[in-house]
């Protein structure tokens, strides 16, 4: 008797779309369960070890490089795969959603490398997660434009010399898609990003002189990139690519992956393409882990945690330094201003301090970095430009200037500054319409001339939980307490009212957000994210 045939993906709950039937193919779908299959309990027990290593971190309130790891450290004779001609050059990168007009304009823009991003910067509707898929593979077939319905105006790509290289970031592990399932288990969200996108376009990349290129999100260990690596290798075996076509690059953007930057990138050797110093969700992360840590832990407001901070300097330098020691690329974080189109003031000012990021990470040594913006391409492409010259790269600069002991990276009371009254009143004002946008389908939003993502969601929400839980008293004598949050987010749900007028706000989902922020952000049982919560009130 022959064996039953697999189990094959479900669509469940999930409106058609457009042109679903050339992303959602029964081929691409068997994939996608095939890695369901193989990799899933996996990803569930890492997940769990997330919680055990919180509950350590909670115990002891440190962290340390590992010990049983010490000898991948200090074997000089390891290095990642050379870099792949379309990533070499990488010195400034742009990132952004995967709808149809960003797709455009990002791989117009004039940035080396376009994040293609399913994560923090998309909120993951069906229609998101589909669509998106669709676009890149019109984009690298030529047969994407876009006709704007409010302004008229039309896009279209520029000759492919010109375009930028995509590396598509999918979603971290936490994340489930809801909308397919196996035998009624959701598939991870990452898993469901990264087969289709990797099904439809690896040969396809190939054939355009480039590769499948991705980032990876919200990674806490080295076992978590093994996970990843074993991934791409079984990928490759699918589809019949040669192994080392796939390449990643890793955000350190958890604490406890800052501890593990050379043992990621040893897991990921034949496939690693570079690490990249992240902020917000970084932030996050110390907040997240050392939560009870006492006030020696307690962030002060989040723009006043600039990168020359001593703990954040820390991060960076030893990123970089750990980078160009395996041979791998250094990449810096984001510049997130949004240029007005009515005040030029608010751009010189800006448009220096971005120079000035720009300028500190090319002399720090890393080899390029991130803009939100396509106006803010030529000032970080001037910034690199003056360091690198006709270098693709400085992996050169081996940084061996710099010692970083374990106590650096968290040393977050050597920073002088303190939380604000009106640092709460930021985060629960950025906090509401981030999530009020997130819940209509907006991942990358443009909030006070800047643009925010998931991550500014989940740093606002979590500063607004620390102060409280940590009794901080502001500099105008309040106390942090869950009313006085409850005040200001009144306050704030009022002003909004008042600005967009009662029938917009109506419209929207602003008493939602409003709530929700209130739920992640006064709830005593800290939710690991935001988006987990949310994702069930996503429709």
């Amino acid at each position: 008797m022959s064996a039953p045939a697999p189990s094959t993906l479900a669509i469940v709950d999930a409106e058609p779309l457009p042109r679903q039937e050339e992303v959602l193919t029964d081929a691409a779908l068997a994939f996608v369960a095939e890695l369901h299959r193989q990799f899933t309990p996996r990803r569930n027990e890492l997940l769990a070890r997330r919680g055990e290593r919180r509950a350590e971190i909670a115990r002891t309130s440190t962290l340390d490089f590992l010990p049983e790891t010490a000898a991948v450290r200090a074997d000089t004779s390891w290095k990642v795969a050379p870099a792949p001609a379309a990533l070499n050059d990488r010195r400034v990168e742009i990132t952004g959603p995967t709808d149809r007009k960003m797709t455009i304009n990002a791989l117009n823009s004039g940035a080396k490398v376009w994040l293609a991003d399913f994560e923090d910067a998309s909120a993951p509707t069906w229609e998101n997660v589909v669509l998106g898929q669709l676009n890149l593979t019109d984009a690298y077939e030529r047969r994407i434009d876009f006709t704007d319905p409010k302004s008229g105006k039309s896009y279209a790509l520029k000759s492919a010399d010109e375009l930028a290289t995509v590396v598509m970031r999918p979603r971290g592990w936490h994340l489930e898609e809801r909308h397919l399932q196996l035998d009624g288990v959701s598939v991870p969200g990452a898993l469901v990003d990264f087969g289709l996108y990797f099904f439809h376009n690896a040969q396809r990349l190939i054939d355009l002189g480039k590769g499948p290129y991705f980032y990876l999100p919200k990674t806490e260990s080295h076992l978590e990139a093994r996970l990843w690596n074993d991934v791409f290798v079984f990928a490759q075996d699918y589809v019949g690519i040669p192994q080392g076509t796939v390449r990643a690059t890793v955000l350190i953007e958890t604490i406890t992956a800052a501890y593990e930057m050379e043992e990621i990138l040893y897991e990921l050797r034949d496939h690693a393409a570079g690490l990249n110093a992240g902020r917000w969700d970084y932030l996050f992360s110390i907040v997240k882990n050392f939560r009870d840590g006492g006030s020696k832990f307690v962030l002060p407001d989040r723009n006043a945690v600039t990168m020359t901070a001593p703990f954040m300097r820390a991060y960076t330098e030893l990123l970089v330094r750990t980078c160009h020691k395996r041979g791998a690329h250094a990449i810096g974080g984001m510049a997130a201003f949004i240029p007005s189109r009515r005040d030029a003031e608010v751009n010189k000012v800006a448009f220096e301090k971005v120079k000035a990021d720009k300028d500190r990470e090319a002399n720090d040594g890393f080899d390029g970095s991130w803009v939100a913006h396509p106006d803010l391409v030529p000032i970080a492409l001037a910034s690199f430009d003056a360091v690198l010259g006709d270098k693709p790269n400085q992996k050169d600069r081996l940084r061996e200037d710099v010692s970083v002991a374990p106590g650096d990276l968290i040393a977050i009371d050597t920073l002088d500054a303190s939380p604000t009254y009106d640092g709460l009143r930021n985060a629960v004002a950025v906090g509401i319409r981030y999530i009020e946008a997130w819940l209509r389908g907006l991942g990358a939003v443009a909030i006070f001339n800047l643009m925010e993502d998931a991550a500014t969601a989940e740093i606002s929400r979590s500063q607004i939980w620390q102060w409280i839980n940590a009794g901080v008293v502001f500099e105008n004598g309040e106390h942090a307490t869950a009313d006085l949050a409850r005040k200001v987010a009144a306050e704030e749900l009022a002003a909004i009212r008042e600005e967009i007028g009662g029938e917009t706000f109506t419209a929207g989902k602003w008493q939602q957000a409003h709530d929700l922020l209130l739920q992640v952000s006064l709830d005593q049982d800290y939710a690991d994210f935001l988006t987990l919560p949310a994702y069930e009130q996503l429709r």
